[in-house]
């Protein structure tokens, strides 16, 4: 007897006769028929208990099918539980942790969770200082969200290995479209070189703000840039080092990088230490950007007097939406060359020339110049307003969407000629902080919300004016029609204090009529034991938060210090 069949006999004395007999039928029927011979036979196979190959093999996969789901929903479950913990709900798509002092071992655990998470587009684990430097636990497990598609880490306090790990990470976010990395030091001085080649090319935003980015990091910046194709928003905010060396090539190699970026939508270059040099190399470069509709060249003090070097090609970006100069130290001959230019702007909604002195003087010349029936804002506070400034601001009231005039004495008195041009239902931003208002002035106020104009406002700045009367705020929260305000701040100045005994219960009444009501600011004003619990009791409800000085006696200690109006008049 051959091998085969000495094995085949041993093998039947181990197994029922049933047994024998039904592999033998099997061998000789073909694939095709055994399903109807099971049918024949599953008496007899149910009673023997021996399941046909068909149906083990459907068993198999249930069982496997199953035990997955097992898996999956326990894994959810501890998904669940671990956001529970941190005051989070369990969202399969978003990933939001920022601002939950996680600590590594926490980072280590939510690694280990991101399988249970194949869905995930969004992951935010920024204002976390305490998982810089140990970010690799999570970068060795993204590839369980491969479908991720934005990704924060602002302020983590990562280091130069952290970015290594993290470009490596990234390799497998095929789909990642937004990174910020913004407020983390190490990532410039050479950590930026730990993404070079990492990004796939289908970011369409990166925000590198604060990361202390000098002129040697931009030719591994110009390198990420010219990788990515379908950049749409740049952001290089607060890095004031990235405009030096300009006469070794460092911000001419960066603007020739963005010359090529022709999806570029938005360019914010606040804080950087640009100066009229780097106006020249940025403006050849904007020639070749039509698509840009967002450009921030604020707080870039050293621009002064020579905006002429940009301003002559701005006329290129045909589709520039908003324009940001605030606090740049803009001289008159800068604004003049500005209003030459913006009525080649036809498509800017908003301008921001705020805390430059000399803006004050040119208002009835750039309200002109712009496109007033599509302008949504026009800040100008800070700006040394005069009065032949308040009856050209004016003109283009009644079409902006947020009027900011803080900070502009003359306003004081004379409020009721900017308030008489709204429009109803249309601004839902009004800034008059520091504005030397009267109670005529809030009383006029007043008079408007009864008249359903401010029926949209959404914030109200009336702050650090200490010349209105108890009877101005009275008649203001009893006026009604601020349904949508979500936001006030009627604070003190830090070097004063008043009684709001008379006012008070008028604002309590009035708090049913403010259904949207999120945050009151009211710093300086002192308040009795009894009323302040009554309005702690009454905004607590409601989940509103109350900024008011904790103890008077605290307040007190704190008038002493430096009024923040005198130290800082145009921040």
């Amino acid at each position: 007897m051959e091998a085969s069949d000495g094995q085949r006999v041993r093998d039947s004395h181990r197994r029922s006769p049933l047994d024998v007999i039904m592999s033998q039928i099997r061998r000789k029927r073909t694939a095709s028929d055994r399903k109807p011979l099971g049918r024949f036979l599953s008496q007899t196979s149910d009673r023997a208990g021996i399941p046909e190959d068909g149906e083990m093999e459907g068993r198999e996969e249930r069982g496997v099918g199953e035990a997955a789901d097992t898996e999956q929903d326990v894994g959810w479950g501890q998904v669940c539980v671990f956001l529970q913990r941190l005051g989070k709900k369990a969202d399969s798509r978003s990933l939001s942790l920022a601002h939950c002092d996680l600590t590594a071992t926490d980072l280590l655990e939510l690694a280990t969770l991101l399988q249970f998470l194949p869905q995930l587009e969004e992951m935010d684990l920024s204002w976390n200082e305490l998982i810089g430097g140990c970010l690799k636990a999570l970068t060795s497990y993204l590839h369980y969200v491969s479908g991720v598609r934005t990704l924060r880490l602002c302020s983590c306090r990562l280091n130069a290995e952290d970015i290594v790990a993290m470009g490596d990470g990234l390799s497998c976010a095929l789909r990642l479209e937004l990174l910020d990395l913004s407020w983390n030091g190490s990532v410039g001085g050479g950590g930026l070189q730990g993404l070079l080649g990492k990004l796939h090319p289908v970011l369409r935003e990166l925000h590198l703000v604060g990361c202390q980015l000098t002129a040697a990091d931009i030719t591994v910046l110009g390198g990420l840039v010219s990788a990515l194709p379908t950049l749409c928003v740049l952001d290089l905010s607060c890095n004031p080092q990235l405009a030096q060396e300009f006469s070794g090539g460092g911000f001419k190699e960066l603007a020739a990088t963005l010359s090529h970026t022709t999806s570029l939508t938005t360019l914010r270059l606040q804080a950087c230490s640009l100066t009229t040099e780097c106006l020249d190399a940025l403006g050849g470069s904007l020639r070749c950007l039509p698509s840009v509709r967002e450009l921030d060249l604020s707080c870039n003090k050293s621009l002064s007097g020579g905006l002429n070097r940009l301003t002559v090609h701005l006329s290129h970006l045909t589709q520039l939406e908003s324009l940001n100069l605030h606090l740049c130290c803009l001289t008159r001959a800068d604004l003049e060359a500005l209003i030459q230019v913006l009525p080649a702007l036809m498509a800017l909604t908003e301008l921001d020339v705020s805390s430059n002195k000399e803006a004050g003087g040119v208002v009835h010349p750039l309200v002109s110049a712009l496109p007033l029936t599509q302008m949504k804002r026009l800040p100008l506070s800070s700006c040394s307003l005069n009065e032949e400034s308040c009856t050209a601001l004016a003109l283009a009231v009644p079409y902006l969407h947020s009027m900011d005039v803080s900070w502009c004495k003359v306003v004081g008195g004379r409020l009721a000629l900017l308030l008489d041009a709204l429009q109803p239902s249309v601004i839902t931003e009004l800034c008059l902080s520091s504005c030397d208002l009267t109670t005529d002035d809030l009383r006029h106020l007043a008079a408007v919300c009864r008249r359903g104009c401010l029926s949209s406002l959404r914030v109200l700045d009336v702050s650090y004016n200490g010349f209105v009367g108890d009877d101005g705020w009275s008649a203001l929260f009893a006026a009604g029609g601020l349904g949508s305000l979500e936001d006030i701040d009627l604070s003190l100045r830090p070097s004063t204090s008043a009684s709001c005994a008379v006012w008070l219960p008028v604002l309590l009444c009035a708090l049913p009529q403010l259904p949207a009501l999120t945050r009151l600011a009211a710093q300086r004003w002192t308040i009795g034991s009894q009323d302040r619990q009554q309005l702690n009791h009454c905004l607590k409800k409601r989940s509103v938060l109350l900024e008011w000085d904790p103890d008077i006696r605290d307040a007190t200690s704190s008038f002493k210090l430096t009024s923040y109006e005198e130290s800082q008049p145009e921040e």
